[in-house]
């Protein structure tokens, strides 16, 4: 067995140990409890937590994406190139404001819970996805292009069987940044109510736990790593068969 594959079996062993059977590793954060305090947090599972966390992670994720590529298509057209400077400015509106900032002005009008932190991760997500994809879709190469024009096909062909599968290992890139982004956001949904691991975390800086934070903490780091290795597997995977494919051909 590969030394990448052992340590991503073993990353992953460890996670579902971790949301699963929490008490197992008391031995190893009792050290980081307050004295006769709790050491494993209950007040909630931490698989539901964890389910939460990357549900709402999910949700923000994949409406980014078709909102952000889907304005990239529409500003790489000739005759959307007038908006994107426009569409720039759209897409990181996001990045401009800290997220705490985003969830207090969500709040009043979606009130407490998912509601304000699914859009604070939808924001924070449209900027790198959507200029992956303003990449991806201007760097394709020539020939190809030509080669596509010259066996007749339409537009909506050109970019549905050339431009957007060939684009599609630069735009995983950016999808990649925006879920990991995503992930470590997400804890501070908690904040307004939402059922994220940043519960855990937020309760052990307010009863000064600090092994209700590395629990919390440790969770979330494993999910973004597993996450951002299957994602990176899965863009080289995409791009050797695209251009291996291509080159046997």
């Amino acid at each position: 067995m590969k030394v990448g594959t052992f340590a991503r079996a073993v990353l992953a062993t460890l996670l579902v140990a971790l949301v699963v059977r929490p008490g197992w590793f008391a031995w190893a954060f009792a050290p980081f409890a307050p004295t006769s305090g709790p050491v494993i947090y209950e007040r909630a599972s931490l698989l539901s937590l964890s389910l939460n966390h990357l549900g709402l992670v999910v949700l923000a994720s994949v409406a980014a994406t078709l909102v952000a590529v889907t304005l990239a298509i529409l500003v790489t057209r000739p005759a959307g190139a007038a908006f994107l400077p426009l569409s720039r400015t759209i897409t990181s509106i996001g990045q401009s404001f800290p997220p705490v900032a985003v969830l207090a002005l969500a709040v009043p009008a979606l009130g407490f819970g998912s509601g304000p932190t699914l859009v604070a991760l939808f924001l924070y997500g449209l900027l790198p996805i959507f200029e992956n994809a303003i990449t991806g879709l201007t760097t394709l190469p020539t020939a190809t292009m030509e080669a596509a024009r010259g066996i007749g096909l339409n537009r909506w062909q050109k970019l549905s069987q050339v431009e957007l599968p060939l684009a599609l290992p630069v735009i995983l890139t950016g999808i990649r940044l925006s879920v990991v982004i995503a992930l470590g956001t997400a804890t501070i949904g908690s904040t307004v109510a939402a059922k994220t691991l940043g519960e855990v975390i937020i309760a052990g800086l307010l009863t000064n736990n600090t092994a209700y934070v590395l629990q919390g903490g440790l969770i979330v780091g494993l999910l973004a790593v597993l996450i951002y290795d299957a994602m990176i597997r899965l863009e080289t995977y995409l791009t050797l068969r695209m251009y291996g494919g291509a080159a046997a051909r």
